[in-house]
């Protein structure tokens, strides 16, 4: 059974008659080909089919996509602006936090997530953050250095602007 649904994912609308049965996963890589979420173990376990749900970080996987009826989606395509990377993919780049690939768009939207909730988290809170997100190829140590490094970041503009004032 199919049922229509509205979704905005990345800043767009999008009316979708979705399959009932049909994870959000498998709508958003096979029916809108956003395939920067990937799909791995399809059991909520490894965090590579991170997504934000109106700003929760949430396993893709584990949602029907009817159930996301009415909500506001962020996608790792969605992070980027007018070409520019998010600061926190930057700091991804910057500090060589990425390996493969395949988990990194998970681990960029669970830090993003912590980010957005708390613009400056201890070591502590961004490893409780990204708990559920597994790496085979990497320690974490390069991953948990550039979501600090962007809470730096953040706080070195936020401090240059108030100088301003």
């Amino acid at each position: 059974m199919k049922k229509l649904i509205k979704i905005e994912i990345n800043g767009k609308l999008f009316k979708i008659h979705a399959d009932t049965s049909k994870t959000l996963l498998h709508v958003l890589r096979e029916d809108l080909h956003l395939t920067g979420t990937k799909k791995g173990c399809n059991e909520g376990e490894c965090g590579a089919c991170t997504i934000l749900l109106d700003g929760k970080a949430v396993y893709s996987c584990l949602l029907l996509a009817v159930d996301a009826n009415g909500k506001r989606i962020t996608t790792i395509e969605g992070l980027a602006r007018d070409g520019k990377l998010d600061p926190l993919q930057e700091t991804f780049v910057e500090y060589g936090a990425i390996q493969c690939g395949f988990c990194t768009p998970g681990m960029i939207l669970s830090g993003k997530a912590l980010l957005n909730e708390n613009p400056y988290p201890s070591e502590e809170e961004v490893k409780i953050a990204l708990a559920g997100n597994l790496c085979r190829c990497t320690g974490y140590k390069k991953i948990i250095t550039a979501i600090l490094a962007a809470s730096q970041s953040h706080q070195s503009r936020k401090e240059k602007c108030e100088s301003y004032q």
